[in-house]
C-alpha cells in the first residue's frame, strides 16, 4: 500500500509541475494557484495564513508569491467578508480557464476509476486517506522545520 500511496503522490507532483510549466509559472506559485482554486470549488476561499500553511512557506515567502500572482493577474484579493481586515484569496477568470483546460481531462479520467467503485469503498477510502493526512500533518508539525520557501 505504502508503494501505490507514494506512486499516486508522485505523479500528483509530475500533474502539478506539468501544469505549472504549461502555464509558465513556478512549480510554487502552481501549487499555490492549485489550493486558491480548490478552496473556491469548496466554497471557503482561502486566506493569505491558511496559504502559507497549506503550502509550507512562511508569510514572507507566501507574501512575495502573492504579489507576483497578482502582478501576472492570476488572482485577486479580497475583504469581503463582514470583518474587512480579513483578506480572501480569489483566482481570475483567465487562470480558471487556464487551470480547466489542464485540469478537466483528469478529473473526467479519474471519476470513470471512482465509478467502477461503491459509494462505502469510497467513504472508506477518504476515512482512511483523511487519518493518513492528519497523521503526516502531526509528523510533520513535530519532526519538520517549516519551509522557508
Amino acid at each position: 500500500m505504502n508503494g501505490a500511496l507514494r506512486a499516486y503522490g508522485e505523479g500528483y507532483d509530475r500533474v502539478g509541475r506539468a501544469f505549472a510549466a504549461s502555464a509558465g509559472l513556478y512549480s510554487t506559485d502552481a501549487i499555490a494557484l492549485i489550493e486558491i482554486l480548490r478552496a473556491e470549488e469548496q466554497g471557503q476561499p482561502i486566506s493569505p495564513a491558511r496559504l502559507s500553511e497549506r503550502i509550507g512557506l512562511t508569510s514572507g515567502a507566501t507574501s512575495t508569491l502573492l504579489n507576483r500572482l497578482e502582478s501576472a493577474g492570476h488572482i485577486r484579493r479580497s475583504r469581503e467578508n463582514v470583518d474587512r481586515r480579513v483578506v480572501t484569496l480569489h483566482s481570475t477568470p483567465g487562470i480558471q480557464a487556464t487551470a480547466d483546460a489542464f485540469f478537466d481531462p483528469l478529473e473526467v479520467a479519474l471519476a470513470a476509476v471512482m465509478d467502477k467503485y461503491q459509494p462505502e469503498d469510497v467513504g472508506r477510502l477518504v476515512v482512511l486517506l483523511e487519518e493518513l493526512h492528519s497523521t503526516m500533518q502531526r509528523f510533520s508539525s513535530e519532526h519538520l522545520p517549516k519551509s522557508e520557501g
